[in-house]
């Protein structure tokens, strides 16, 4: 099984898409004047992030930002019709201002999401190298000693040259 790649981000992209998703639905839906999902619109609610972060955590290229605007937009989409069905309404053709909304925290959530799996999957790296050349600690520093000098006395002729060698005033008495 040499050259199969793990993917150790997996579970944290999962986690982070299906909290975004449900996150952002309830956010929205509150900012339209909504009340929070209850019941078997909240159950659904759940259900449906869970979905969209398990897909995001078993697709392949799923750690690519495309691939995640795209999970991030169509979660958004499905969840404003979940929530549409419970009683959220606004005039019949949603605002600009909705979907610039939308649009604004599907494109940074995404952009996250996508920097944060890198970030994971180059630490995990990091982290397998150090377990697989039996390191379990911080990398040792190198200590440097001073190499010897043909002066052997010349810690205390700098000793000597940062010493004041001026005396209290002429006027004043002990």
């Amino acid at each position: 099984m040499t050259g199969v790649r793990i993917d150790s981000a997996a579970p944290l992209r999962g986690t982070a898409v299906g909290s975004l998703t449900a996150a952002l639905a309830v956010a929205a839906h509150g900012a339209a004047g909504g009340a929070l999902p209850g019941g078997a619109v909240a159950a659904q609610l759940v259900v449906l992030a869970v979905t969209f972060g398990s897909v995001a955590a078993t697709v392949a290229r799923a750690n690519r930002t495309a691939v995640l605007w795209g999970l991030l937009g169509t979660g958004q989409l499905l969840a404003h019709v979940l929530l549409a069905t419970a009683g959220h309404s606004h005039s019949a053709q949603p605002g600009l201002v909705m979907f610039g909304a939308h649009l604004a925290a599907v494109s940074l959530g995404a952009g996250l999401i996508a920097w944060g799996t890198r970030l994971w999957a180059a630490m995990s790296r990091v982290v397998r190298a150090m377990v697989r050349e039996g390191r379990t600690g911080p990398v040792p520093t190198v200590c440097r000693m001073a190499r010897g000098t043909d002066q052997p006395l010349q810690s205390a002729l700098l000793l000597a040259a940062s010493v004041s060698h001026r005396g209290p005033p002429v006027g004043v008495s002990a």
